[in-house]
């Protein structure tokens, strides 16, 4: 009841109907989960709701699977894994963004068989069975394409727009692998937002808050970690419209990499490897089917005592031909989790001294995630921050993807929903460094994003320099285990000719300035860089401004960040918040800017290039296409199987049934000869023939059997027909007696008439004509046989009785004339027979 009203109320919010064109683009937003997708579609006219799979869930599994050429996605791949480990793939959102030799990479080896590969870009590759080889983002991609096509059905359009949830503490490294995936998948990403910021946006759409800011935690235990969130939810007006919104800042991140859903899954496996070993004296980790197997059971197994305090796990030939059987208690569980209960609740701690908070301002924890409903997770919580805290006030497993959506809507301006404005933050230190120009080379650091910072931050980097040189963006410290610091570099070029071009315009102290900003999904770039300077202004009008205080901005202060902290020309580096330039009211050309060339690259663990990605586009677009000519070609196969099985029994049917009634012998034996014939070839060639040659043998039956549905069909119409096309002629009789009565009263009272003898003639004439054709038709058909061809066709007699009615109601609807007061002479105005004989003649 409670989701029902919160949908109810959600959709109240999102006012669709009435104030878009149904033309405009939809919205898909995506949670993509290690264990599973869960996605919600935003169009005008449709109802605001998470995205149904095939099968009518509401979730997907994050699974892709080969079977031989078959690809299968969610549930249908996931249970293929235990027979085919070598080509399934699941929990890719662990290798999204890593590198090969990271710790992700180790700890993806001890949960899945898959056979991986280091990429040319020093990232994560997969190896089927057969040897093709597949990036993580293209087998990601797969899955997002899938989630594209659920949606495009429901829409009845292209999808081509999407909004993301991804961890706050992912770097720029997987932000970049996510967007990499989509844009294979075929769509453009819209914009990626922390989970936690997505359920807070939930949280808030049915609620409403005062200007004093009220605090929660956003605790989100999933399948590939666990990370806590905190925000405040804020009453605001916003001072130039006076309009009321929402404002929601996250203050405080904290997370655990490792600490999550899977590792329970892995540590539950081991306890039934152990237990396997100590039955069976066999080592089950050689066999992959068997450890797949495992892994499938222990998911099963962790459901069951999340509500149970034992569970029996039965495994058929799980390896070597053996049976498996065995109990777990969830004591035994939770003793071979005792390491974690600690690591569960860490986050808040971590996210609330991030915020500056004590758990005395929070209001509630909101349980989010899949592994929140484990007793062990909900223990160490409860114990951390107290049961009277713990809210289970939004949907665990829907509030993240509802949320994305109604942000994407939002962002996307096509979407008419409550005003809510976040304030997202970097949970990693990011600094700029570059070498100095002095003969003694060093490296100089300062640190321009601070953990902590808004997302949507631009700051301007100012340095004096006379050459070309290179600016590196890196985080502080490592962001996980194996991952680079270094972000991207940029090569900043045009210095030298920038700076003449200003001296010779008398520039006062040119500097260079470089741009970089932190974007709304949590992205770093270097968007341009300039060559400043102020131009000396010695026209009279310039020099009054000068004697009077009139000018260019004040001289920008350059701020030292780190020890020493000055270029080779001893000016300290500067990182600030832009404010506009103020420029002189009078002359414009006090200040100049020349633009610079600005090349960035990723060294370490660059994105996908433009050519990368349009050769894997290509790859996935290859394979739909096999797919969809393979299921064209399979559709035409089972049509014409089940079409040779009807005409079969059609023909084995008794004499009284009504194929049999209105086929001739002649024409029985020829189906029967071509179906004999079309079952052969389809037992020989059926399998490799292709879609035109499936279809064509179903049309030869077709024509032969076509005659003998078009008679039965007509035998089935004809009642009905002819019941209409008498009904008609007795409407026109009776009608022309009435009117010939009518027109014969109306001449003797002289009364202008609504019809002329001309016309019922007419009429009359087209009646007659209608009855002899029907009759003699009718007298026809009696003498027809059931397997002869009709004398007359319904199509003729619906056609002719058609015309007849038209030609009636013409007459019927006309309106009487109007009769006129008479005249000083006296006369009768009177309808003039040239003009009825006008409209007869329309008729």
């Amino acid at each position: 009841m409670h989701d029902f009203s919160l949908r109810r109320a959600i959709c109240l919010f999102v006012l669709f109907t009435g104030l878009l064109e149904t033309s405009l683009a939809a919205v898909l937003a995506i949670d993509y989960g290690s264990d599973w997708i869960k996605a919600s579609l935003m169009k005008p006219g449709l109802p605001f709701d998470v995205l149904l799979n095939k099968d009518s869930k509401r979730k997907i599994q994050s699974s892709v699977a080969w079977k031989r050429d078959d690809r299968l996605f969610g549930t249908d791949a996931a249970n293929l894994a235990s027979r085919f480990p070598s080509d399934s793939f699941t929990s890719l959102k662990l290798l999204q963004g890593a590198p090969h030799d990271s710790k992700a990479v180790s700890y993806f080896t001890q949960i899945s068989t898959s056979d991986l590969l280091e990429s040319t870009r020093s990232t994560v590759s997969f190896r089927q069975s057969d040897g093709t080889e597949w990036s993580t983002e293209e087998l990601i991609a797969m899955q997002l394409s899938y989630v594209k096509q659920l949606a495009q059905s429901v829409a009845g359009e292209p999808v081509d727009e999407v909004i993301l949830t991804v961890p706050p503490y992912y770097s720029q490294f997987e932000r970049d692998a996510v967007i990499d995936a989509v844009e294979i998948a075929g769509m453009r990403t819209l914009a990626l937002i922390n989970d936690g910021t997505a359920v807070a946006i939930n949280y808030a759409m049915t609620r409403t808050f005062s200007p004093t800011p009220e605090y929660h935690v956003i605790y989100d235990a999933g399948a590939s970690s666990t990370r806590a969130t905190v925000v405040s939810f804020t009453a605001a007006e916003d001072p130039k419209t006076k309009a009321s919104y929402t404002e929601i800042s996250v203050l405080g991140v904290g997370f655990d990499r490792s600490t999550s859903g899977t590792d329970l899954d892995r540590r539950l496996r081991e306890i039934l490897i152990e237990k396997f070993i100590t039955q069976h004296r066999r080592d089950i980790r050689r066999d992959k089917r068997g450890m797949a197997k495992l892994w499938k059971e222990a998911g099963r197994v962790k459901a069951i005592l999340s509500a149970n305090t034992e569970a029996m796990s039965i495994v058929e030939s799980v390896a070597f031909d053996i049976d498996f059987k065995t109990k777990i208690t969830r004591e035994q569980f939770e003793r071979a989790c005792s390491d974690l209960r600690s690591r569960f609740a860490k986050p808040v701690y971590d996210a609330l001294a991030n915020a500056g908070l004590s758990l005395d301002h929070i209001s509630s924890v909101i349980l989010t995630g899949g592994s929140s409903r484990t007793p062990m997770v909900q223990a160490a919580i409860k114990a951390a921050v107290g049961e009277d805290r713990i809210a289970l006030n939004v949907n665990a497993d829907e509030a993240a993807v509802l949320g994305a959506a109604l942000r994407g809507a939002s962002l996307s301006r096509q979407f008419k929903t409550k005003d809510i404005r976040i304030f997202d933050i970097a949970v990693y230190d990011i600094e700029a460094s570059y070498l100095s120009s002095s003969t003694e080379a060093r490296n100089i650091h300062s640190l321009i994003f601070p953990k902590g910072t808004k997302y949507g931050t631009r700051k301007t980097l100012s340095f004096k320099r006379k050459e070309d040189f290179s600016l590196w963006l890196n985080y502080k410290h490592e962001v996980a285990p194996g991952f680079p610091r270094e972000i991207l570099s940029a090569q900043i070029g045009g210095i030298a000719e920038a700076l003449g071009n200003l001296t010779e315009r008398e520039a006062i102290d040119p500097v260079i300035k470089a741009t970089v900003t932190l974007s709304e999904s949590g992205l770093v770039s270097v968007n341009e860089a300039v060559a400043y300077g102020e131009i000396k202004d010695e026209s009279l009008t310039g020099r009054l401004k000068g004697l009077f205080g009139v000018g260019s901005g004040e001289q920008e202060v350059l701020k030292d960040k780190e020890g020493s902290g000055r270029d080779a020309e001893g000016q300290p580096l500067e990182a600030h918040q832009p404010a506009k330039e103020k420029k002189a009211k009078g002359d414009k050309k006090d200040m100049d800017t020349i633009a610079l060339e600005v090349n960035v690259a990723s060294s370490t663990l660059p994105p996908m290039s433009m050519a990368e990605k349009r050769a894997s586009r290509s790859r996935l677009r290859a394979i739909d296409n096999k797919e969809a000519s393979k299921q064209l070609r399979e559709e035409a196969h089972n049509t014409l199987e089940a079409y040779l099985y009807k005409l079969r029994d059609l023909l084995d049917d008794g004499s009284d049934t009504p194929f049999m009634k209105c086929s001739k012998p002649s024409e029985r034996q020829a189906i029967s000869q071509t179906l004999g014939d079309t079952v052969a070839w389809l037992h020989e060639e059926g399998e490799t023939a292709d879609i035109s040659a499936l279809w064509g043998k179903r049309g030869t039956l077709e024509s032969l059997e076509r005659p003998i549905v078009h008679r039965y069909k007509e035998i089935e119409a004809f009642p009905e027909a002819l019941n209409n096309s008498q009904k008609w002629n007795w409407s026109t009789r009776l009608f022309l007696t009435e009117a010939r009565s009518n027109l014969s009263a109306e001449a003797v009272a002289n009364i202008p008439s609504k019809w002329t003898s001309e016309e019922l003639d007419a009429l009359e004439a087209a009646l007659k004509g209608h009855e002899v054709w029907l009759n003699d038709g009718v007298e026809k058909q009696k003498r027809t046989k059931m397997n002869e061809d009709p004398a007359i066709e319904t199509k003729d007699m619906k056609a002719r009785a058609k015309t007849l009615e038209m030609h009636l109601q013409r007459l019927v609807k006309r309106k009487a004339p109007k009769v006129k007061k008479s005249s000083s002479s006296g006369s009768e105005p009177k309808q003039s027979n040239s003009d009825r004989q006008t409209e007869h003649n329309e008729l």
